[in-house]
C-alpha cells in the first residue's frame, strides 16, 4: 500500500517510521526544508506521561482569570474574531467538570504510558540518540493549596498504575539540587519517576533518517493544495509540486489540519495554541537542573537538554500568529532565574514559539477521518513529543487493519461526532 503522509513534525515521522516496518511504500510531504522544522524544533522536551492532563478541568474558569491578571501570565489571549476559537472555548468550558476531566485525563494517561513503552522499545531497537534523560519529572508547588489539590491527579495515576511520590521540599531537593539556594520558595512537588526528557528535533531528525533507510520518500518544500477525493474515496494529494497518488493519506499537520479537510467538510476541533520557549547554554552545572521540572505556578517546564536548559511555557490564543512578543520571553527569563539562578546564560539564550494542535478535551485525534483511505493523526497539544512513538505505533496498526494494542475507545473523532 502507498501512504502519503501529510507533514514531518514528530507525529509525522513517527507515523512514517512505523508504516515502513510495516512494508508500506511511504511519502512524506512537507512546506518547510527539513524534519521537525515547525512545533517540533524547541518544544520543552518533556516526554511526560505522568503529567499528561487537559487543560480543561474543575475550577479552571476561574484561574484563567486569574492567569490573565498575572504579570507573568501563564495564558494569553489576544484580542481578535475567530468563529473558531469561540467554538473551541465553548467545548473547552464544557470539559471542566470532575467528571470529564477524570475521563479525559485517563485517555490521554492510556496513550502516553503506551507511547513511552514504544519509546524505550525504539531506542533499544535503533540506539537512537537525542539527548535522552530518564530522571523523571518534577511538578514543583510554590503554595500548600497546589500541594494538597494534587491528591486528585494522585488518585487518576493510582488508577492507571502511574508511578507517583508526593514530596516536601527536602525531598525535592534530592531530586533537584540546583534548587538548594531557593529553597524558601516551594512547599513540595509531584515526582513522576517515569517521566523522561530529549530534544525533540533531534529525535525526529534522527528518525527521519532511520525512515528514509527503509525506503521513506522525503519530499520537502511541498506546498499542499487540497486532498483529491471521488465517491467518499480519498485517492492522494495535489500540491504545487504536482499530485501524488495514494491508497491512503494521513493528515499529521498538526495545528493546520482543519484549514485541509474544512473543504470536504470534515469539521475538527483543533485550535492552535502558540507556545514559547528559550534555548539558553549551561554556565554552571551545579545550579542547573538535572531532569525536567514544572512551575505549577506558572506552567513553565524547566528541562535539562546536554549542556543546555530549555524554557518552555505560556498558553497564547492568537490563530495562527507566529510573531515574538518580548513579554513572553521576560516571563520564561523570570522562572529559570527564579528557581535556578545563574545556572544558564540568559544573555545567549534563543527565544523561539510555535503552534500547538490542541482539542477541547486535550486528547488527539487518531484513526479514520470518515472518508475512505483518509486518516487522522493531530490535536496533540502540548503532548505530541509525549506521545508521538505511540500515535506511530497506533496508526500503522490502523492503517494496516490490524486491531491496536491499546483501546482505542475516546481517542478518535467519533467522539466528537456522537456529541453533535
Amino acid at each position: 500500500m502507498h501512504v502519503v503522509v501529510l507533514g514531518s513534525g514528530v507525529i509525522g515521522v513517527s507515523c512514517a517510521y512505523h508504516l515502513a516496518l510495516d512494508g508500506h511504500s511511504v511519502t512524506v510531504l512537507d512546506r518547510q526544508s527539513a524534519a521537525g522544522m515547525e512545533t517540533s524544533y524547541a518544544n520543552a522536551g518533556e516526554i511526560s506521561p505522568g503529567y499528561s492532563a487537559p487543560w480543561a478541568g474543575p475550577g479552571v474558569p476561574l484561574k484563567a482569570l486569574k492567569w490573565l491578571l498575572m504579570r507573568h501570565r501563564p495564558l494569553v489571549v489576544r484580542p481578535h474574531f475567530d468563529w473558531a476559537l469561540l467554538r473551541w472555548g465553548l467545548a473547552l468550558l464544557r470539559n471542566c467538570t470532575a467528571a470529564r476531566y477524570r475521563l479525559n485525563k485517563g485517555r490521554m494517561v492510556r496513550l502516553a504510558e503506551y507511547s513511552r513503552n514504544c519509546l524505550i522499545e525504539l531506542r533499544a531497537q535503533t540506539g537512537i540518540d537525542y539527548e535522552q534523560r530518564t530522571q523523571g519529572t518534577l511538578q514543583l508547588f510554590r503554595s500548600r493549596r497546589q500541594f494538597d489539590a494534587s491528591a486528585a491527579d494522585m488518585a487518576i495515576l493510582r488508577d492507571y498504575g502511574v508511578a507517583h511520590a508526593l514530596l516536601d521540599a527536602a525531598a525535592c531537593l534530592k531530586h533537584e539540587p540546583g534548587l538548594a539556594s531557593v529553597r524558601e520558595k516551594f512547599v513540595g512537588g509531584l515526582h513522576l519517576p517515569g517521566d523522561e526528557t530529549g530534544d525533540c528535533f533531534k529525535f525526529t531528525q534522527a528518525l527521519a533518517t532511520l525512515a528514509a533507510q527503509r525506503g521513506v520518500r522525503f519530499r520537502f518544500g511541498v506546498r499542499i493544495e487540497r486532498l483529491l477525493h471521488v465517491g467518499g474515496h480519498v485517492h492522494g494529494v495535489a500540491s504545487e509540486s504536482g499530485t501524488v497518488k495514494a491508497d491512503a493519506v494521513l493528515v499529521a499537520l498538526g495545528s493546520y489540519s482543519p484549514l485541509l479537510l474544512a473543504p470536504l467538510g470534515i469539521s475538527i476541533p483543533v485550535y492552535p495554541v502558540k507556545g514559547y520557549s528559550i534555548t539558553l547554554p549551561i554556565q554552571d552545572l551545579s545550579a542547573a537542573p538535572e531532569s525536567t521540572l514544572m512551575d505549577e505556578t506558572y506552567k513553565v517546564a524547566v528541562t535539562r537538554l546536554g549542556q543546555r536548559i530549555r524554557v518552555g511555557g505560556t498558553a497564547e490564543l492568537s490563530g495562527y500568529d507566529l510573531r515574538l512578543h518580548e513579554a513572553r520571553r521576560r516571563t520564561l527569563e523570570h522562572v529559570v532565574n527564579d528557581l535556578f539562578p545563574g545556572a544558564g546564560d540568559i544573555s545567549r539564550a534563543q527565544f523561539w514559539c510555535g503552534l500547538r494542535p490542541m482539542t477541547p478535551d486535550g486528547t488527539p485525534l487518531l484513526g479514520s477521518a470518515g472518508p475512505r483511505g483518509l486518516y487522522l493523526a493531530t490535536g496533540h497539544g502540548t503532548l505530541g513529543w509525549t506521545m508521538a512513538a505511540g500515535t506511530g505505533r497506533v496508526m500503522a496498526d490502523v492503517i494496516s487493519g490490524r486491531a491496536p494494542q491499546i483501546d482505542m475507545k475516546g481517542l478518535t473523532l467519533a467522539r466528537y461526532r456522537r456529541t453533535a
